[in-house]
């Protein structure tokens, strides 16, 4: 009788917990969604990881730095005109920047920050080699929406959109003559005095000798901020070249401890590497571009700025670094300097080495100067002249935590980085100043994102 007792007990109870199981899968299937707000789509943060993400990519790629700023102009593009061409508070880039046309606009059940996640993560994954860390963030972003009880519909119109939205960002990038450039001649190397030649320890040669043949955004031709001409190669006792060699000599062999911190901290080289014994592997490093978009990332987040205002100033600094990385280039490849590593080990002191490691390609004018001034032209435009930051950029690569109290300090010690890194002369950063005090003010001049 007990045992019978017992079975009775236990099929009661195995069938009470079966109702429960039903019971509670009902009603979480007549539970009504939740909006985007409420899973947490709508936070400006999902946007600044996916460009960390999509650096994080670049880094281990190992993409230079011109190359990594067309990635991000277009992925921030793509996140900002799925945002813009939909919201009565901003103007659409096209018609802005050279060649983008009007895109389309959205439909119903439309989410415009999922579209625009979905528009930077898929047209970043098209310009990157290593898709495969972009697809599962994104995968994982959007489960983690439906877990949290987004609906289905709103997701999968939003990504429709976003989708629509990258195709003809894409469409649009696939004209500016990247492609083209590819196949295009290598930089010559000669023995001429005061020409670049490939620098230790890789020996690698010139990269993006072609640079100016890309499409700009703003800028109405890639020698439209040219600058003056570096002073002429001389090795003779008092000539002003002589001097510029000099200056930086003095700077690596009397280099104080706060210097040294202010080169490393500045040196985003994705090229560097280390030597041990027979072994020569790469260190990973940020691009000076991605340095940038970093800044960008702190100053939103500092600012509480919402998704739309975060991917409006990604868009105008992508863009101002995109054409000032143009500007540079064009301007390294028409002087095509010799490096000052090459020249001290010639004519000085062969066994001199700089604090950091030459780049690979021409020396004047600074690209962290040009590229450095223009952005922090275009964020002071967007912020103001006096804004402290903490830039906690570099945490992630084992440097620590530099504070300024404009964007203008900053790029002013991004400049003078590169003298005391020994990689630059000091006109390479004068000038280089300029040069992108020029393009920032310009793009900034004449793009009107906000309405």
């Amino acid at each position: 009788m007990k045992s019978t007792n017992k079975k009775i007990s236990k099929t009661f109870g195995i069938k009470l917990l079966t109702v429960l199981i039903i019971s509670l899968g009902l009603m979480t299937a007549c539970a009504p969604p939740k909006s985007p707000e409420e899973v947490g789509a709508t936070d400006p943060e999902l946007l600044r990881e996916s460009v960390k993400v999509l650096t994080e990519v670049m880094v281990n790629d190992i993409f230079s730095p011109p190359v990594a700023s067309r990635v991000y102009v277009y992925s921030s593009v793509a996140a900002y005109e799925a945002v813009a061409l939909n919201n009565d508070d901003y103007n659409s880039l096209a018609g802005q920047v050279h060649e983008l046309t009007e895109g389309p606009k959205a439909g119903e059940n439309v989410n415009l920050e999922i579209a625009g996640l979905h528009a930077f993560l898929t047209t970043g994954e098209e310009l990157i080699f290593t898709t495969d860390e972009i697809s599962m963030y994104r995968d994982s972003l959007y489960q983690d929406f439906l877990d949290k009880g987004l609906s289905k519909k709103v997701l999968n119109a939003s990504k429709e959109y976003g989708q629509q939205v990258a195709d003809h960002i894409i469409s649009w990038a696939n004209k500016d003559n990247y492609k083209e450039t590819r196949g295009t001649q290598k930089y010559v190397v000669t023995d001429e005095p005061g020409r670049w030649v490939p620098t230790p320890p890789q020996y690698m040669d010139a990269i993006e000798p072609n640079w100016d043949k890309i499409r700009t955004m703003v800028l109405e031709s890639p020698d439209q901020f040219k600058p003056v001409p570096p002073v002429p190669f001389s090795m003779e006792k008092g000539s002003e070249f002589y001097k510029q060699v000099m200056a930086v000599y003095d700077a690596v062999e009397k280099a104080e401890s706060e210097h040294i911190a202010i080169a490393k901290f500045w040196d985003c080289n994705p090229f560097a590497t280390r030597v041990k014994g027979h072994f020569m592997f790469a260190i990973k490093k940020i691009t000076p571009g991605g340095h940038w978009m970093g800044i960008t990332s702190i100053v939103t987040r500092d600012n509480e700025d919402d998704f739309a205002k975060t991917a409006a100033a990604y868009a105008e600094t992508s863009i101002a670094l995109f054409d000032a990385f143009i500007s540079s280039w064009d301007e390294k490849f028409r002087s095509n300097l010799i490096r000052p590593e090459t020249v001290i080990n010639k004519y000085i002191d062969a066994d001199w080495a700089p604090l950091l490691q030459t780049p690979p390609f021409p020396e004047y004018t600074s690209g962290h100067s040009t590229i450095s001034r223009a952005a922090a032209e275009v964020l002071t435009k967007i912020y103001g002249p006096e804004v402290y930051f903490e830039d906690t950029t570099e945490l992630d690569y084992g440097l620590p935590v530099r504070s300024f109290n404009s964007f203008i300090e900053a790029s002013d010690e991004a400049a003078i980085s590169r003298i005391y890194g020994g990689i630059h002369y000091p006109m390479a950063a004068t000038h280089g100043i300029t040069q992108g005090e020029g393009v920032g003010k310009f793009v900034a001049d004449n793009l009107i994102l906000s309405k």
